[in-house]
């Protein structure tokens, strides 16, 4: 007899286990440990932190330290008055509010400045999208700039980079998703509403490079920030629960692609009447889940095996045993949650090697599994305290989510190297799906319910006139 797919429990999806315990908070006034980076202690005042990143004639804060600072900040301070303090302590610091100006000194001063501010906006555009932000930085560089015109000229080409950057993120992934509005039939949907993937791409390969064009397309548009802001409560006296704010927007639709693509790879396999193409159609997605691995695109190799572990497709007897199942096991047991993921923490750490001694971009592509990325910035977030008994930030805390946060920005920044096909990820995108409803429907028509509780079920959803497609995104689905 061949075995069935195991499908996933929430239960498997949240085992924080490689986090490990919190590390000890240190005694009121103390500095915890030796400095994490050079200069900047694992705990301090926000003040402290603020003083540390503004530069000086003879002084640039780390890259490591900028990132991490910024990337944390928004916690504790908005990004426009953190800005603010920065440009105020620059002028205070510099005398830049003095009628005459120490030249030699802002000369040595000013590329510094300039500097912070492009890797500001370079690697957290959304922090200047309001005006009075962009007042700020033309008022600090307006100030020195009487002493070298080199500085209002950089500080031009700061702003048209930072508008561009801004243009091209405002076309956010909202638009390459259909309104997934629902379509409403009889049994089976008439070909003209919905047309099989297979006859739109029948090769695994093409496919999987088009699911990472779609993958790598919807990763540029979330910003660092965003890992930060979604676990952060609306309302301080609410429960510990993540929310998405509406400044998630990004990570919101990547996560509402992975549970499109789960629902598709499933509404796939159940539309055919014959176990014979219902078996074809799941050994196509199982070298599509394959080629995903080698590609190194462990999100959409995820979906695919979440879509075909749900419980409408895995109770179909009759189609699996036609299939033949050893690539599959292969790959569930790669993707298997046993051990906080052990063997596809491994694969990843695999893929990110294989990355950085890649000599093309074929070789560079990383596309992690994103549920459980944001689970482990999640657990550690609950794990440690922001702040310190004694009031201080815990910036030994803040290191390691950058860390991680980092790691996917350059991950997230690898130009996709294959031709995209638009016929192919249109589909992906607008395609009608089954709800859960309509799976199990579909499911029943195929193979007739087996066991008692299949048979309530089933005689509840046949009065149904029309079924639906679509899934409506829920934050349950991923945490």
């Amino acid at each position: 007899m061949v075995g069935m797919p195991r499908t996933l429990s929430t239960s498997d999806m949240v085992t924080p286990g490689s986090l490990g315990p919190p590390p000890p908070e240190p005694t009121d006034g103390e500095q915890a440990g030796q400095p994490l980076l050079d200069g900047a202690p694992s705990s301090a005042s926000l003040d402290a932190l603020i003083e540390q990143l503004v530069p000086k004639a003879d002084y640039y804060p780390e890259k490591a330290y900028i990132f991490t600072f910024l990337l944390s900040s928004r916690l504790f301070i908005e990004p426009r008055e953190l800005l603010a303090r920065v440009c105020h302590l620059c002028i205070e610091q510099q005398q830049l509010d003095k009628p005459v100006l120490d030249k030699a000194q802002v000369r040595k001063f000013g590329p510094k400045l300039l500097q912070l501010l492009a890797e500001w906006t370079e690697t957290f555009p959304r922090d200047f999208q309001e005006e009075s932000t962009i007042s700020h930085l033309k008022d600090v560089v307006g100030r020195i700039a009487p002493c070298d015109e080199a500085y209002r000229r950089r500080m031009h080409q700061l702003l048209q980079a930072l508008h561009q950057k801004l243009a091209a993120l405002g076309q956010g992934p909202e638009s390459l998703l259909g309104t997934d509005k629902p379509v409403s039939y009889r049994n089976k949907p008439p070909a003209s509403i919905h047309r099989e993937l297979l006859n739109i791409c029948s090769d695994p390969y093409t496919l999987a490079q088009q699911l990472t064009h779609v993958e790598l397309e919807r990763l540029r548009h979330i910003g660092p920030e965003e890992f930060v802001q979604a676990f952060v409560n609306k309302d301080p006296l609410a429960s510990t629960k993540p929310c998405f704010s509406d400044k998630t927007n990004n990570l919101e639709a990547y996560v509402k692609w992975f549970n499109r693509l789960c629902y598709l790879v499933a509404t796939e396999i159940c539309m055919p009447a014959k176990k014979k193409q219902r078996a074809q159609v799941i050994e196509f997605f199982i070298d599509v889940a394959r080629e995903c691995f080698n590609i190194g695109n462990f999100n959409s190799l995820m979906a695919i095996i979440s879509g075909m572990n749900m419980s409408p497709v895995s109770r179909l007897k009759k189609t699996w045993a036609k299939v033949k199942t050893a690539k599959f096991f292969i790959l569930e047991h790669q993707m298997d949650p046993t051990g906080n993921f052990c063997n596809y923490r491994t694969a990843l750490r695999g893929a990110a090697h294989r990355s950085l001694t890649a000599h093309s971009s074929r070789e560079k592509i990383v596309i992690p599994f994103f549920s459980l990325l944001i689970k482990d910035i999640y657990f550690l977030n609950e794990g440690c305290a922001n702040r310190l008994p004694n009031g201080h930030v815990n910036f030994e805390k803040f290191l390691e989510l950058a860390k991680q946060v980092g790691e996917f920005i350059t991950w997230k920044q690898v130009e996709c190297p294959f031709e995209q096909d638009p016929s192919i990820t249109h589909y992906l995108h607008t395609a009608p799906i089954f709800s859960e409803d309509g799976l199990y429907l579909a499911s029943y028509e195929s193979e007739s319910p087996e066991n008692q509780t299949e048979k309530e079920r089933w005689k509840s959803l046949r009065p149904m006139i029309r079924l639906h497609f679509c899934i409506p995104w829920k934050l349950d689905a991923v945490m």
